[in-house]
C-alpha cells in the first residue's frame, strides 16, 4: 500500500478515536485507558492529518484562497489563541497544579500527615536522598529548584516498604 492509500484511512479512524475518547472525557463516562489514548493516539492522528495534507496538498491549498474556508481557519485560530486566557477572577493553572502547589507550600508536617506518615519519617527519607529540611519548612523552601521540588514529592508520596 502507498502512502496515498494509507492518508485517508488513518485519518478517519484516529478522527473516530479521538472524537469517541473526547465525548466520554466530555461528559465524564471516560473509562480505563480512554485519557490515555485521548492524549497519546491523538498524535496519530496529527500525523495522519499530517500525510493526508501533503498527499492533497493540491486541494488543500485551494482553501486558503477561498475568502469563507478562509474565515473559518482563522476562526480557530482565534478561538485556539482565546483558549490560553483565563476568565477573570480564576486562575489560569489547572486543579492538579495548583493542588501541587498548595502542597509545595505547606509546612513539610501537614505534607507528612497528608501522606500518611509521620513527620519523623518524612524528614529521615528526604534526609536520605540529600534534601535536608526543617518540620516547619515547606518543601518549596527546602529548595528553589522545581527538580527537587518534585524529587521531595516523590519520596514524601512513595509507598511505604
Amino acid at each position: 500500500m502507498t502512502y496515498r492509500e494509507w492518508a485517508t484511512p488513518l485519518t478517519i479512524g484516529s478522527f473516530l478515536l479521538i472524537a469517541a475518547t473526547g465525548v466520554l472525557m466530555f461528559f465524564h463516562l471516560d473509562s480505563g485507558l480512554n485519557k490515555l489514548a485521548h492524549e497519546w493516539l491523538g498524535w496519530i492522528m496529527l500525523a495522519a492529518v499530517a500525510l493526508h495534507s501533503t498527499m492533497h496538498f493540491k486541494s488543500f491549498q485551494r482553501y486558503f484562497s477561498r475568502p469563507a474556508a478562509l474565515a473559518v481557519i482563522l476562526l480557530f485560530v482565534g478561538l485556539f489563541a482565546a483558549s490560553f486566557v483565563a476568565p477573570s477572577g480564576q486562575s489560569s493553572k489547572s486543579p492538579p497544579a495548583l493542588a501541587i502547589e498548595a502542597v509545595l507550600n505547606a509546612p513539610l508536617d501537614k505534607v507528612a500527615a497528608l501522606a500518611g506518615k509521620d513527620t519523623q519519617t518524612v524528614l529521615a527519607q528526604l534526609d536520605s536522598a540529600g534534601l535536608h529540611a526543617a518540620a516547619d519548612q515547606s518543601l518549596s523552601a527546602m529548595s528553589g529548584e522545581r527538580g527537587q521540588q518534585m524529587q521531595a514529592l516523590k519520596i514524601v508520596f512513595a509507598p511505604p516498604q
